[in-house]
This record gives C-alpha cells, structure tokens and sequence, in this order.
C-alpha cells in the first residue's frame, strides 16, 4: 500500500489499570479522534462494572466502538474482532477522525495492527473436535502446557481459562508446522494498512500499579459489582465470558461455598497476574513507545510525553 493511502492509526496498549482508557480520550480531545476498544471482554453486555468498560462520564463526549455489543453467551472469535475493527477505522478515518485503538487484548491489538489474515489458515472441524474433547477430559492447564512446548511466548500470554485462544493456536501449529507467533511476526514483516503510532503505559515500580489494580476491584465492589455478577449467573452467563476475571472468582461465594472476602481477593490475585502476563505479551513488540506513568510528577506531564510522541510520529499527516 502507498504510503499516502495508509490510514492513521494511534494504538494505545498497557496492563489493567494502568490508565488507558483515560489517555485515549485526553488524545482524542486533544486530536479530534474516536476510540475503538481493544479488549476481549468489554465486547459483552451487562458487564460493565466488571470489564471496567468507561461510563458515560468518563468517555467526555467522545464516541467509543465494540463496547456492550454482544450478549455474554454469543461466542467471539480474535477473527471476527479483527474484520469489526478494521471496518471501524476506516469508517472513522473517513470522517475525517483520528482512530485510536485502545485496550489491553494483546492478540487484539497486534492482529489489527500487523494486518493478520485469520482466513488464511482455516480452521479443520475433525481436529477442533478433537482438541475440544481433549480440553473438556485434561483441562486448560494441560493443553497450556502443550502450547507451551511449541510457542512459549504466546503462551506466556495466555490464561489457561483462556481456551478458544489456546485451541485455535495448537490448531494453527498442527495445521501449518508454525506456531502462532511466528505467523504474526511474519506478518509483521508485510506491508500494513496503517499509518502507526504505537503508545505503552506502565509502571517502574510495579507495587504501584498493583495497588491500583487492588484499589480498582475495591472500587468495582462499590459501583455494583456483585449485583452485576449475581445478575450475569442468573442469566444466560457462558462460554468465554463467564471466564472473565471478576466474575469467576465470585461463583463461589454466590453458590455458599466460599466466603466474599477470599473471593474478592482471588479476583484481586487474578488480576495482578494478567497484568503481568499482558506485559510479557507487550514487552516483545519493539514499536511500543513505553510511558512508565510514575516517573513524570503528574497526569499532566504523562499527557504531554504521549502528545509529543504522536506529532512526532509524522501520521497525523495523513488525517482527511
């Protein structure tokens, strides 16, 4: 693609907690932009407490996209993510609107923006078949370890309650002879579609970002939490959403087994350790422009070094 057909995009990664959310609506304020979500559970419905999906408040005005959009029982593919969020990048691109594609899905955001081909490699229903018998007997953690043994680094990503992601990437291995992350370096190496500046936050020291994170589950309980939860298992609650940190750990205390406060602290725990995982998956990309928040005296500073970077950058050369 030529350069000048290339389509803006500032991409704005990072763990839970960290801030994300608050930078990409400063940056669109400040560069007239639109933020596409990039997180793998803020997609469902009724579950906005614990998703942590922005409220109306928190948005000022500005529009956010593949929020609240399905019900937690539908099934979402990082495939059918990726053909949503393309469509709606040009779409805002074409309005004239800087696309600002923020959240902390790791596979989200790289599969956008290193312009991946999920049709290439279909998926074969014998096989898929087979590795779903083999999850239901030997569990997540099995077939994360067998993972592992071919593609350590995607796996360091992964949860093992994070199934359809485990599947698909033994699927791809035993289809191709590569391993996921090797198909998304190559990738990475093609042509993109995209103009890119690409953003990080995260912390120096990471007992402040954990104290966050504690701080943001306690916060969770206040706004609703468990109302929204015990909602959610009343309800039609499956698949891939019932898996989301938040709300797995409080089946326990809803069923009389466990008590709330070791539940909110397994929450707590869960959290902390994607946060770590996300970094694992985020430290590998070279392009990421890191901003280590607790280094600059206030949100302020933070905000300029982020603006900074982007005119730096050269692509908001290529707004309409």
């Amino acid at each position: 693609m030529d350069m000048q057909e290339k389509i803006p995009l500032l991409a704005i990664a990072g763990p839970t907690a960290s801030g994300k959310t608050k930078l990409a609506v400063e940056l669109a304020k400040a560069f007239d932009g639109e933020v596409i979500s990039a997180d793998s559970m803020q997609v469902y419905r009724g579950m906005a407490i614990g998703t942590a999906q922005p409220t109306l408040e928190e948005m000022e005005g500005i529009p956010h996209h593949l929020i609240g959009f399905l019900d937690p029982d539908e099934a979402f593919s990082v495939a059918q993510y990726v053909e949503l969020a393309r469509a709606k990048i040009r779409e805002v691109h074409n309005r004239g609107k800087l696309p600002i594609l923020a959240g902390g899905t790791g596979l989200y955001l790289s599969s956008v923006v290193d312009n991946i081909d999920f049709h290439e490699i279909k998926s074969d229903p014998d096989l898929r078949r087979e590795l779903e018998a083999r999850a239901r007997e030997e569990g997540g953690e099995a077939l994360l370890r067998e993972l592992a043994s071919f593609d350590p680094e995607l796996a360091a990503a992964l949860h093992p309650n994070n199934l359809g992601r485990i599947l698909r990437a033994i699927e791809v291995y035993r289809l191709t002879g590569k391993p996921m992350s090797l198909h998304q370096e190559e990738s990475r190496q093609k042509p993109g579609n995209y103009a890119l500046c690409y953003l990080g936050l995260c912390y120096d020291n990471r007992q402040k970002l954990y104290d966050r994170i504690n701080l943001r589950v306690d916060l969770m309980v206040e706004a609703g939490l468990l109302q929204e939860a015990e909602d959610l298992f009343r309800s039609r609650f499956a698949g891939t959403a019932r898996q989301a940190i938040g709300y797995k750990e409080l089946e326990g205390y809803f069923s009389g087994g466990t008590p709330l406060e070791d539940c909110l602290e397994a929450i707590k725990l869960g959290s902390r350790r994607y946060a770590k995982r996300q970094l694992t998956w985020f430290r590998r990309d070279g392009r990421i422009h890191w901003i280590a928040v607790d280094r600059f005296p206030s949100w302020r500073e933070v905000l300029e070094e982020a603006q900074n970077t982007l005119v730096k950058s050269g692509i908001l050369c290529y707004t309409k």
